[in-house]
């Protein structure tokens, strides 16, 4: 993962550090609005949705974008829920859910203006005709990423536009650590797979989550028990069965906590790898 695409990190300032002051909570829904709106307004300023919802000219009047002239029907088209658009007269009532629809749909809709007409009468601005959708994709996830990182527990808008959370400070080193294996398909790729579920909320998709890392670790056993006590190497299998992550049968545990322990069996499991294929290598010499 390149620096550019890394994580953002929370930091304390002096205060906080110093314990003249308690480290502050994460912004709430109505503060984050307020944040969001702010930079909504900067962005369409930079033009960043003049080829999709086009713009308006003191002189030309109304300039269609791509969305065509109906932006609510066209919002409504993508989103599939109504009483979105406009962002500005409808963002007060947005739940949670609302606003981190419309934030990928406006990464979706993001292009910086390569090529255009600067009109200057009346401070009229730019009036772009060909656009980099890439770079201006690039321009809202900064910009939004700067915002996410303080809403309550912390998110980020991935390169691919998905909204995530962010990993606690203490886990954050091990969801960007890098996955010391050659083989990518069952390996590296899914455990990648694996953490991009986990960070997506959805408990189903956070219980996939554990189950994959369970069986990569299953896929490694061969080699786990070369670098460990076979007790240790048993007990190490035994939770995901226990806890009815992998297989399904009466005697396993259903009726935990699943928001609580599915968030340790990830990290236990992850870390696990981890711990096993640095073993397995030390054992190779090649640590």
């Amino acid at each position: 993962m390149s620096t550019k695409d890394a994580s953002p990190l929370r930091r304390n300032y002096y205060s906080v550090r110093s314990g003249k002051r308690a480290s502050a909570q994460g912004f709430s829904l109505a503060d984050f609005k307020r944040f969001f709106s702010a930079a909504f307004d900067r962005m369409e300023e930079q033009g960043l949705f003049q080829e999709w919802f086009g713009y308006t000219c003191i002189d030309a009047g109304e300039i269609l974008g791509r969305a065509g002239p109906d932006l609510e029907l066209f919002v409504f088209r993508k989103l599939r829920r109504q009483d979105l658009w406009p962002l500005r007269e409808k963002l007060g009532a947005y739940s949670e859910d609302d606003l981190f629809d419309v934030v990928e749909f406006l990464f979706d809709h993001a292009s910086e203006g390569v090529d255009g007409t600067h009109h200057t009468y009346n401070d009229c601005g730019w009036h772009y005709t060909t656009f980099n959708a890439s770079a201006g994709r690039e321009s809202f996830r900064s910009q939004v990423n700067e915002l996410l990182i303080d809403y309550a527990s912390g998110f980020e808008l991935s390169p691919a536009g998905e909204i995530l959370t962010l990993a606690n400070d203490d886990f954050a080193p091990l969801l960007v650590a890098h996955v010391p294996h050659e083989d990518k398909r069952n390996v590296t790729e899914r455990v990648a797979a694996a953490k991009l579920k986990y960070r997506r909320r959805s408990l189903s998709e956070r219980k996939d989550a554990v189950r994959d890392l369970a069986d990569v670790l299953e896929y490694l056993r061969p080699e786990v028990k070369k670098a460990l006590k076979s007790k240790d190497e048993s007990e190490l299998f035994q939770l995901a069965n226990n806890f009815g992550i992998r297989h399904h049968n009466k005697d396993q545990k259903t009726d935990y906590d699943e928001s609580i322990w599915l968030s340790w069996m990830f990290y236990h499991y992850l870390a696990s790898i981890h711990a096993c294929l640095r073993l397995v290598e030390k054992g190779k010499g090649t640590l």
